[in-house]
């Protein structure tokens, strides 16, 4: 793959009560107008995130078209699984209405946090959504203790399938800091609704790696392509590549993601959170740079079709 680096898109101003750091996460949508609504997390300078969108236009995602004045999904009521922030993490259209699969943020006492996976639906092209339940959709279980969030649901060979983030540790960094160990797995979820307990571990880390994350499959004719993020203790986010034949057994091909950190500049030092969005003849890869995205979010666009 090679790809063309475009720049970044959109930041917060700070002007706004809610979204005055951070676009993390970006999530596309192709909307039949010609558009892509992004959802992000837009972040207080407290570090709180809640879930916008920013307009961009499906002919040249540099151009912005509009931002959510409000945000369109906030976090929960306090002592619930998302009450210190929420974060998109994949969007779907089924049955005319949007449903989107979110990360819900918790602070811990002994670790730093919990994440698990909420559901909110969009009867109104993305404007607002409703929580589909004030409790996880993905909740702790024996084996995915203190991290379980889907990244990609799609609706495959007559059934729902979801690609995951998961695990069950911390581990703590020469600099006392806490790492959130987590990798990859594969489940089916029956109704599109709720995730099965069984799993597969799909992408594992290596020796130097802390967690694998943020897994964006699309499908081909050939192959399933998995994007992702991969971190070290010692090095920031980098994207990520691999392929697999039938969604649960996959290969690393790192060294043919075709994109790595810029010599300056916003995602000199990470990149992070990928996503895919195609429109026509083009490929649009959006991403976070460094301090996972504390200046926003830019995109690449393919110089040949992955």
């Amino acid at each position: 793959m090679r790809w063309s680096k475009k720049g970044l898109i959109y930041g917060p101003t700070g002007e706004s009560w809610w979204a005055q750091r951070w676009a993390l996460q970006p999530t596309p949508l192709l909307r039949a107008d010609g558009t892509i609504r992004v959802f992000v997390g837009f972040r207080t300078r407290e570090g709180v995130s809640r879930i916008g969108f920013v307009d961009v236009s499906a002919e040249n995602p540099a151009q912005v078209l509009a931002v959510s004045p409000e945000p369109v999904l906030d976090v929960g009521v306090p002592g619930a699984f998302d009450e210190n922030g929420v974060v998109p993490c994949a969007v779907i259209e089924r049955e005319g209405k949007l449903y989107l699969y979110y990360a819900g943020y918790q602070l811990g006492q002994k670790v730093k946090f919990f994440v698990f996976g909420g559901l909110a639906i969009s009867e109104d092209g993305g404007r607002s959504f409703q929580r589909h339940r004030q409790v996880p959709i993905c909740d702790r279980t024996e084996d995915e203790m203190f991290f379980r969030v889907i990244h990609t649901m799609t609706f495959d060979g007559g059934r729902w399938r979801a690609w995951y983030g998961a695990g069950s540790s911390f581990t703590s960094s020469d600099g006392g800091r806490q790492l959130p160990n987590y990798n990859i797995r594969h489940a089916e979820a029956p109704d599109g609704l709720t995730l099965s307990r069984d799993f597969t571990v799909c992408v594992d880390t290596n020796d130097e790696e802390y967690r694998v994350g943020r897994p964006y499959v699309i499908k081909d004719a050939d192959a399933y392509r998995m994007f992702y993020c991969a971190g070290t203790a010692v090095r920031g986010y980098r994207l990520a590549y691999a392929e697999s034949k039938d969604g649960i057994k996959w290969i690393r091909k790192d060294h043919e993601i075709g994109i790595d950190v810029s010599p300056s500049g916003w995602d000199s030092e990470m990149q992070a959170y990928p996503s895919l969005i195609r429109y026509r003849d083009r490929t649009y890869l959006f991403y976070n740079g460094n301090n996972y995205g504390e200046d926003g979010f830019g995109y690449a666009e393919s110089e040949q079709r992955p």
